[in-house]
């Protein structure tokens, strides 16, 4: 843990607006944070398919789809969480169904026994889980996926892959699969690895969701967070709960 007692945590958000209110955010819990951008985002333009049920899985998506100037008209919009459900409320849409969990699973889950013979059009990213498309085909839907953007590790990112393997983080908040394999993709590019996982491990592990913490064990890390809700104030105030407590210690320092 750093000098002043402050908890360094490591967080991966888009390198704009939300890794800024991410770093506000786990300031105002105490902590230092450590931006480190995992995720960048490159439109391809796309809107989405015509299709009277529209899905869109992200936040980013909306933003981008409003951009390009697409508009829901009269088709039932479909937001995976309260986050994308605000975006698409500040374009002026009208949200009709957001799951109870939010995750391609939860959109499944909350879909399923309404679109059967439907056309769907699911509006993401290019990384987007198999588990949507699959699970609304077996539903019954004819699915069509449109990619509205493409996300990259930025060239720079790993300077928490770094400070992971010299043992200076305290925790890391993965909001999504890619930034895990992101991390540690440019772990092996500055050529620690080995000790950046060693070092994640001595650390406070937080996925968003189940996904990400599954995601995680594949690649050996485990997480010793996930919240509830999958969003990320909920993830970062556990992170720095733990980290807080794990420095303690058992007797409370």
């Amino acid at each position: 843990m750093s000098d002043d007692a402050s908890p360094v945590v490591a967080v991966f958000r888009p390198a704009d607006e939300r890794i800024d209110r991410a770093a506000d955010f786990l300031e105002s819990l105490g902590a230092t944070p450590l931006p480190d951008p995992m995720l960048a985002v490159d439109p391809t333009g796309a809107t989405p398919a015509d299709a009277p049920i529209v899905v869109f899985t992200s936040k980013t998506g909306v933003e981008l789809a409003a951009e390009a100037g697409w508009n829901p008209g009269g088709r039932t919009l479909v937001a995976i969480g309260p986050a994308t459900a605000a975006a698409a409320r500040a374009a002026g849409w009208s949200v009709d169904v957001v799951p109870e969990e939010y995750t391609s699973a939860g959109l499944v889950s909350a879909l399923r026994g309404r679109v059967e013979g439907e056309h769907v059009s699911v509006a993401r990213s290019d990384h987007g889980s198999a588990v949507l498309l699959e699970g609304l085909a077996d539903a019954g839907a004819r699915v069509t996926e449109t990619v509205l953007y493409r996300l990259q590790r930025p060239a720079a990112a790993g300077e928490s892959a770094e400070l992971a393997a010299a043992g200076d983080l305290d925790g890391l908040a993965f909001t999504s699969s890619l930034t895990v394999e992101h991390f540690l993709a440019a772990a092996t590019d500055r050529g620690v690895r080995e000790e950046a996982v060693a070092g994640a491990t001595d650390a406070v592990v937080g996925a968003i969701g189940p996904p990400t913490a599954a995601t995680a064990a594949d690649c050996g890390l485990t997480a010793d967070v996930v919240p509830e809700a999958a969003d990320f104030e909920a993830l970062a105030t556990r992170v720095v709960e733990a980290a807080t407590e794990r420095a303690a210690g058992p007797d409370g320092g």
